[in-house]
């Protein structure tokens, strides 16, 4: 650890975010000033913080300059964790490089970085040079074409493998299919392991971690986060802070690292893989077995199990068994040859995860319906139950609360930020899902006008955290119009009202295009694509039609041209300027009413004493309503208006939860005011 006169010679948070600004051409924005104390302090005191920072905060800035000033003053690592892949490399390939070329004269020290992903993210060198067989799980290996084109991309994976400084599948530009990149990588349990492999200390995975292991400043995903969490050895280097960016995201993103299943193709594929290595009747159980599991699937509906039914329940426990007697037949690790030792491996992995995820799925009926803690339900594609009988069963974790409050906030000092943390004017909602103790307050504006809530009072068991709102630079009720059409009748079930499509090609004709129309569903995406192109003399875009990030390029590029598309859009979408003037909204976007795990939640928050449907369905719709409208805005400069079509925004009893989770527009429910106010615009 550095001494005392080393730790006083630093510069405090305020000079070093000053001279980031500065070297930047940016101008001083007094919530991220604000936001940067806060987090020096939450670092300082190991108080948790949640922190709401609007777009145009220059929230990276706020969270790396005071991350990057603790790692050197204390010569540790902070985890930085992003749910999307795009702001991983914004982090790693500009934000972090500029900020240590600016830092490091101030700090007289260089800060280091890293970006660290699950180990299936990078290249397996064992795997591309011993020609380790076949994934059995690709069904596309019995199609001729399809494998002349895997074998097209596997070879120039080969050839890649020979250019690549990282092994990186992002880096790989055009990317391969899921199906090719498993030729050449392997997961965390499928490894031989550094010290046994062959090439382990050319390992790309082993090198990723070494860096990271080094680096003041680590990027990962909150995917890896979850693992890390969840498992018994450690993926990440050891740290002490842990700084959460799009944070809205963490539950689900640690929801679905914590969701296990089993197809009757995964218990085939296990049974393949451990056929050689085990006496063949042994084997044949296990595909006698999943055969067996595939037959209860063709005798169940989709949904979720409130009860386990006696078939399907003795299919699994007869799929388990099978798996455990193959496990058994492997035996314990052998000093065999190295390709022995792989083919062991691979098929040691799956028997795990198919033995594993039955006995999982199995225990989650061993308890009371109240007191289960994992929800189990039936899948398949098509999702509707007349089309086609399931083909997967699920299990996922009821709420991921206790386990981020024991690994996550019990372990070290956590900040939480996005655009979207205060939902119907507190952070409670999103609290309660994180595991921490909720303030029983809504959040008030402060002397300095930003919102803040104050430290919640805790026994010796609840974490300290403090929620705080540093507000926008955006002016939103002189910059944007919300307008909730309270005229139109409530959306059907039926598709799109006749209605609705009148009042949409209104609003997209008085705004000259500039539209992005965002959809509950990728049917009624369609419709009004289809109900516009014969209406209206305006380019329409729709999502499906190319690739996600072409469509948003085309319509950045032309501002008469209009995108509609469902639920990828509600986020992320990043176009200032003229082409972005309207926002529409066809409905609330609730999940769906047979959703397993909403439908689950409910039902547990209503046991509870809760209401179930503000609680579950509320807080998913207000999030996604919030980050619909967080696309309107995103330079000082853009002026327009957000459109929501459903009237009930308005007039139900929860409506005024989801108004006050949006940001504070200027609100009418006049439509001529409206299309006047977009016509004056786009002259």
């Amino acid at each position: 650890m550095p001494d005392a006169a080393t730790a006083t010679a630093l510069p405090d948070v305020a000079t070093l975010l000053a001279a980031a600004v500065g070297s930047l051409g940016g101008a001083e924005r007094p919530g991220q000033v604000r936001m940067a104390e806060a987090v020096a302090e939450s670092i300082q005191d190991g108080a948790h913080l949640a922190v709401q920072a609007g777009t145009g905060t220059g929230k990276s800035l706020a969270y790396l300059v005071p991350a990057i000033r603790h790692a050197i003053e204390a010569e540790s690592t902070v985890v930085i964790s992003t749910a999307t892949i795009a702001l991983q490399r914004q982090l790693v390939d500009r934000d972090l490089p500029r900020l240590a070329k600016v830092l490091t004269p101030l700090l007289d020290r260089e800060p280091s970085f890293a970006i660290l992903k699950g180990r299936r993210n990078y290249l397996c060198l064992h795997r591309i040079h011993s020609g380790a067989p076949d994934d059995p799980q690709d069904t596309a290996l019995f199609d001729p074409f399809e494998v002349s084109a895997m074998g097209r991309q596997v070879k120039r994976l080969h050839e890649w493998s020979s250019d690549t400084e990282t092994g990186d599948r992002d880096e790989l530009v055009p990317g391969v299919t899921d199906q090719a990149w498993r030729q050449v990588s392997v997961t965390a349990k499928e490894c031989l392991g550094m010290s046994r492999c062959p090439v382990g200390v050319d390992c790309f995975a082993e090198k990723a971690r070494a860096q990271a292991g080094r680096a003041n400043v680590v990027v990962t995903n909150h995917a890896l986060l979850a693992i890390d969490a969840m498992g018994d050895a450690p993926v990440l280097p050891e740290h002490d802070v842990v700084i959460v960016d799009e944070a809205h995201d963490l539950v689900d993103r640690v929801t679905s690292a914590a969701t296990a299943e089993i197809t009757a193709a995964t218990v085939a594929a296990a049974a393949r893989r451990c056929g050689k290595q085990v006496d063949q009747r042994v084997a044949d159980r296990l595909v006698e077995a999943g055969e067996g599991l595939a037959l209860m699937y063709e005798d169940s509906r989709h949904g979720r199990l409130e009860e386990m039914p006696p078939a399907l329940g003795a299919a699994l426990r007869t799929v388990r068994d099978s798996a455990h007697a193959c496990i058994t037949a492997l035996g314990t690790e052998r000093r065999e040859d190295v390709d022995g030792a792989s083919e062991r491996k691979l098929a040691l992995a799956l028997l795990d995860d198919v033995h594993d995820t039955a006995e999982r799925i199995l225990d989650a009926f061993d308890e009371r319906e109240v007191d289960r803690g994992d929800v189990v339900w039936l899948a398949g594609q098509p999702r509707d139950p007349h089309e086609a009988p399931p083909t997967t069963i699920r299990v996922a974790p009821l709420g991921v609360g206790g386990l981020l409050r024991e690994k996550l906030f019990g372990q070290r000092t956590v900040v939480l930020t996005s655009a979207t943390l205060a939902l119907g004017g507190s952070f409670d909602t999103l609290a309660r899902q994180w595991g921490l103790p909720p303030t029983g307050r809504p959040v008030v504006p402060s002397a300095e006008g930003m919102a803040t809530s104050k430290l919640p009072p805790a026994d010796d068991t609840d974490p300290p955290w403090q929620g705080m709102d540093v507000g926008s630079p955006f002016q939103h009720s002189k910059s944007g119009i919300l307008y909730i059409a309270k005229h139109l009748p409530p959306p059907g079930r039926s598709g799109l009202h006749e209605d609705y499509l009148t009042e949409l090609a209104e609003l997209v004709e008085a705004a000259g295009g500039r539209t992005l129309g965002l959809f509950s569903s990728m049917r009624a995406a369609k419709q009004a694509t289809e109900a516009l192109r014969e209406r209206l003399d305006i380019p329409l875009l729709c999502q499906g039609e190319d690739s996600t990030s072409l469509l948003v390029s085309k319509f950045a590029e032309d501002p008469a041209t209009c995108l509609f598309g469902t639920l990828s859009l509600w986020q992320g979408v990043d176009v200032p300027g003229p082409s972005l003037q309207l926002v529409v909204m066809d409905r609330i976007p609730f999940p769906r009413p047979d959703d397993p795990m909403a439908s689950a939640r409910q039902r547990a928050v209503a046991a509870s004493g809760g209401n179930g449907f503000i609680t579950v369905a509320g807080t998913h719709a207000a999030l996604l309503l919030a980050q619909g409208a967080g696309r309107l805005l995103r330079s000082a400069t853009d002026r327009g208006v957000i459109a929501i079509l459903d009237p009930r925004v308005m007039t139900a009893r929860y409506g005024s939860f989801l108004r006050a989770s949006l940001p504070p527009y200027w609100t009418t429910t006049d439509p001529e005011i409206v299309r006047a106010a977009l016509r004056r615009i786009d002259d």
